[in-house]
């Protein structure tokens, strides 16, 4: 029985070498040009000023979980289309109640304004 699983041992060794050399290798093979410019921190398209400890506002956060509650809801479709064939007009009923679900949902936000940057 062990032995059925020689060939994932392999891949993972093989995953782990390649990631390995990957990681160790550009140090060592990359030039190395070093000016203030290129040391100075940057993210996200701008340079960092002020505090890093700054508060962020909390609409950021609630318009980014809201992102990602109606993009994994999103994800739910796929899977039902693989087998609308089998669930029929029962499959039907239940996604179109979980589309109604995910609308009331949307537009109870949207009214709330909790799609809205200031």
């Amino acid at each position: 029985m062990p032995i059925e699983y020689i060939p994932v041992l392999v891949l993972f060794v093989l995953a782990t070498a390649i990631a390995i050399v990957a990681l160790a290798l550009p140090p060592f093979l990359g030039p190395r040009r070093p000016s203030p410019a290129k040391l100075e921190a940057y993210e996200s398209g701008k340079l960092p000023y002020g505090d890093a400890r700054r508060k962020v506002p909390i609409r950021y956060y609630k318009v980014a979980l809201l992102f990602v509650i109606f993009d994994l809801e999103v994800v739910f479709f796929y899977p039902w289309a693989v087998v609308l064939r089998q669930l029929r007009l029962f499959g039907l009923i239940q996604i179109a109640i979980f589309t109604a679900l995910l609308v009331i949902g949307y537009l109870y936000e949207w009214k709330k304004g909790g799609f809205e940057m200031e």
